[in-house]
């Protein structure tokens, strides 16, 4: 199965995952919906929606750039709207836009546990809900959210209870979602990576040079993604993904050439 001609709506795709799972669907000849904030360039986070679509564009698809802040579900709606009069229809939302910041509870301003909740639960559970009219239409519907597998132990939470309680909330969205529309043929799952992704938010918020060295591209999601979005939506449904256990399930050996510095040993990811 190829996503050639299938129209993704993708949150957060102007840099790192998000724009990592646009360029691997272009590749195939997928329309892409570039939803995010960045519409002019900001020094500290390279990668506008314009400049994604540019690159989408020269990997062979088709793009088409929305300024959406998910907290807003009129903008969420309205890019809706023009992703399925543009490509005439919406195939596969990826809910990848999220917030994050790592403090204890007694560091953690209201500000900042809010927009986390926000963004992250609520922005996918209003993104989900304005794309079911046209993902009812698909031919091959999915959902795929960027979070992880829920294990209910308290050395998940307590070193960041905020964030993790609106991380899990994407998750719990893909439990209860999968089983809401499984008669409808719409794939709910979610995917998270084996270890350290290397993002703007890990350059800047995780640790800088040295923990992207320990990393992994963000090409690793996006093979992964493509893997799941390629599967046929009425028979994997409901799953808690990891990026290398996904693509070993597809024939991948060789993950020497996802690292950013082979010579360096791989950290494991939050929530693993």
């Amino acid at each position: 199965m190829s996503l050639r001609n299938k129209t993704l709506f993708i949150t957060g795709a102007s840099r790192g995952i998000g724009k990592a799972i646009a360029l691997r669907a272009a590749r195939d000849g997928a329309n892409v919906v570039i939803a995010a904030k960045t519409s002019d360039p900001n020094p500290k986070l390279p990668g506008t929606i314009y400049s994604a679509a540019e690159e989408i564009e020269a990997a062979g698809g088709r793009a088409l750039p929305c300024v959406v802040d998910v907290r807003s579900e009129e903008q969420i709606a309205a890019a809706m709207a023009k992703a399925a009069e543009t490509f005439g229809g919406v195939d596969v939302v990826v809910n990848n836009a999220s917030a994050i910041f790592l403090g204890d509870t007694a560091t953690t301003p209201m500000k900042r546990f809010d927009l986390m909740h926000q963004i992250n639960t609520r922005g996918t559970y209003a993104t989900t809900q304005a794309a079911l009219p046209y993902l009812e239409r698909a031919s091959n519907p999915h959902v795929l959210n960027i979070s992880p597998p829920l294990n209910m132990e308290a050395r998940w939470f307590a070193p960041h209870v905020a964030y993790t309680i609106a991380k899990y909330g994407m998750s719990l969205c893909v439990l209860g979602m999968a089983e809401e529309f499984r008669e409808r043929g719409i794939a709910v799952n979610a995917l998270w990576p084996r270890t350290v992704i290397a993002t703007a938010a890990v350059q800047n918020l995780l640790g800088g040079d040295e923990t992207v060295r320990h990393s992994r591209t963000p090409d690793i999601m996006a093979d992964a993604a493509y893997a799941i979005l390629t599967k046929p939506s009425r028979s994997f449904t409901g799953h808690f993904a990891i990026d290398e256990d996904v693509l070993r399930e597809a024939g991948v050996e060789d993950f020497a050439k996802y690292q950013v510095d082979p010579s360096a040993d791989l950290w494991p990811d939050y929530f693993l």
